[in-house]
Formats: structure tokens, sequence, C-alpha cells
């Protein structure tokens, strides 16, 4: 009954990371859009840019959100040292460095705004989400890395016994 309750907590958690970023999609992205093409009139498909690098970066957060789903799924039905679980933790690595990636891509465009509107703080927002995802991808890829090792040692008894 525990596990039930922690991994229900931990699925509702999910839940709640995923609508703000949904709610940023919606209604703060097409601003910012519009924003960088006010700071820039003879640029104005930088707005296009902006949305492609912030709308690429939320399909492989969602795609980790779903991984995170499945892995609490094999903790509720007992299989979380199995070969599942090192998988969907190697897809969360994935998606976490591709998010860092996206937005390493997109820092330029981050300059141009913080440039423009006189405001360095909007280069350290991109600096931090890069920053998070890679403390993420580390984090999923050790344990990942411990999953293996516990998967290798239990095999290893099963074949004693």
């Amino acid at each position: 009954m525990m596990k039930r309750g922690t991994t229900l907590f931990l699925r509702t958690a999910v839940i709640l990371i995923g609508i703000p970023v949904l709610a940023l999609c919606i209604f703060v992205v097409p601003e910012i859009g519009n924003f960088i093409a006010e700071l820039y009139p003879e640029m104005a498909y930088l707005k296009y840019l902006v949305w492609i690098d912030l709308y690429a970066t939320a399909i492989p957060f969602y795609f980790a959100l779903y991984q995170a789903f499945k892995l609490l799924s094999y903790i509720d039905k007992s299989k979380a040292f199995s070969e599942l679980s090192v998988k969907a933790l190697k897809k969360i690595t994935y998606c976490a460095v591709t998010i860092s990636a996206f937005y390493v891509v997109g820092m330029p465009l981050f300059y141009l705004m913080a440039e423009a509107d006189d405001a360095p703080g909007i280069i350290l927002i991109g600096m931090l989400v890069i920053f998070a995802a890679l403390v993420i991808a580390v984090f999923a890829a050790v344990l990942q890395r411990l999953l293996q090792e516990a998967i290798h040692i239990k095999s290893e008894n099963d074949l004693t016994v």
C-alpha cells in the first residue's frame, strides 16, 4: 500500500509538472516570438525560429514525462529491477540532453533578446534551463547505471540459488 501511495504522489507530481509547461507553450511562447519580432522588425522571421526552438523542446519534455509514468507503472507492477526500467531511464537521459541541445542552439536568440531589451537575466534563464536539463540527464544516467548493476547482481544471485 505504501508503494502505491508513493507512486500515486509521483504520478500527480509528473502531471503537475506538465500542466505549467503546457500553459507556457500556449500563452507565453507566442508572446516571446512576437516580442523578438518587435525588437528586430527587419528580422521578423526570428519569431518563427523562437517558436520552432521552444516548441521543439516541449516534445522531448513530454516524452520524458511519459517515460517517467512508464517507470512508475513498472514500480507498481514490481518490475522496477528490469530492462524496461533501464530503457525508460535511458530515454529520459536522451530527452534531457536533447532539451539542453535545443536551448544551446537557441541561445543566440536569447542573446538577441537580452541585447535589445537590455535584460541580461534572459540569458541566465536560458542557461538555467540548459544546466537543469544536464543535471537531470546525468542523474538519470547514474540511476540507469545503478539499476543495470542491481539487475546484474540479482541475476547472478538467481543463478547461484
